[in-house]
């Protein structure tokens, strides 16, 4: 779509531009450029890459500011992110002080706060998912039809859930249920269970089935509540400090409604897991990302080879991508590692 001349010019632009934070006028082009252009020629460059939507004219200067689209092509296609050798074994050996042998909650919330101090942005993490799986069930008779479910899942963890039934259980029969379904099923999801069971209430006796229907829903949904992600978010205070996001009141109203809600960025952390390496996500290119002066830096993490969450860091559009990518890229490998080795 554009010519070498155009290319050079806007990718001067949005380096001054995140460089510097002001508007980026025809004669620091023409300095930094390297192209040997008059200053009538750059205002004419300037104004067909404005008609395109590459760049905007702020009202109280002459000069020009990238826009969203500006920044989806100079990641896309200008920026060469080659970190010298010796600054990724730095940042590596950064990441992985702070990453130290600890279990896995205490990891990934270290990796949200290492996002944070090395990008001086927040840190975000998408906490990975629970095993929906249950080693054992006991049934324990409160009453007439009140029954206590009882759930150890793999973890060691314990969830209760109480079943009404509409027949009332002895203990023996309770007993019976539960070693059926520990002798079948232990090691499995409830929803196995529910596929099992579908096909195969027929050859169980009729006041069993029903039992066991009643366990296998409340199971399900005892379950749900510990599996359900989670986002966990460091150093969003950094983002105050940051003119893009906080010099207007109604930007920066958006900006805590998607720390409070978490909604949209779980939405996001999780379109971005299922992709591979770095995702870019450019505020006003998105409906992910509400702020069109906001950009969020994605990759997941894994354990044993299996994506589990995801993390990155949400900062200004203005950011110095060739530093905040390695930080997100290394941070991802070195928490699966760390994970995987747990």
């Amino acid at each position: 779509m554009l010519d070498q001349r155009a290319q050079t010019l806007l990718k001067t632009l949005i380096e001054r531009y995140i460089a510097d934070g002001q508007p980026v006028g025809s004669r620091t082009l023409s300095r930094y450029s390297g192209l040997d252009l008059s200053p009538a020629t750059i205002r004419n460059v300037m104004a067909d890459l404005e008609a395109l939507g590459f760049v905007s004219s702020p009202h109280t200067s002459a000069g020009r500011v990238p826009t969203p689209r500006a920044y989806r092509l100079f990641v896309d296609t200008m920026l060469s992110v080659r970190p010298l050798e010796e600054a990724v074994h730095q940042l590596a050996s950064q990441v992985q002080t702070s990453l130290q042998p600890a279990g896995p909650q205490q990891l990934v919330a270290s990796a949200a706060q290492v996002l944070s101090h090395l990008s001086q942005f927040a840190g975000v993490v998408l906490t990975p998912r629970r095993s929906q799986t249950f080693r054992h069930i006991e049934f324990l008779r409160l009453s007439d039809k009140r029954v206590l479910l009882i759930i150890v899942t793999p973890d060691g963890d314990v969830q209760n859930r109480i079943i009404l039934t509409e027949k009332d259980y002895s203990p023996a029969q309770l007993v019976e249920a539960a070693n059926y379904l520990n002798a079948n099923f232990g090691g499995h999801s409830f929803d196995d269970v529910r596929t099992y069971l579908r096909g195969e209430l027929d050859a169980l006796r009729s006041d069993m089935s029903a039992l066991m229907q009643a366990a296998v829903q409340a199971g399900s949904d005892a379950m749900a509540d510990t599996t359900r992600e989670s986002v966990l978010i460091s150093g969003e205070r950094n983002l105050l400090g940051v003119e893009d996001l906080s010099s207007n009141m109604e930007r920066l109203r958006k900006l805590f409604d998607v720390f409070e809600s978490k909604t949209g960025l779980l939405q996001l952390l999780d379109v971005s897991s299922r992709a591979s390496g770095v995702q870019i996500f450019i505020g006003g290119e998105s409906n992910l990302v509400p702020i069109e002066e906001m950009t969020v830096v994605t990759a997941p993490y894994e354990v044993d080879g299996q994506i589990v969450g995801t993390l990155g860091v949400i900062g200004p559009t203005r950011m110095a991508y060739e530093r905040v990518i390695p930080i997100v890229d290394i941070t991802a490998k070195l928490l699966s590692n760390a994970l995987s080795h747990h």
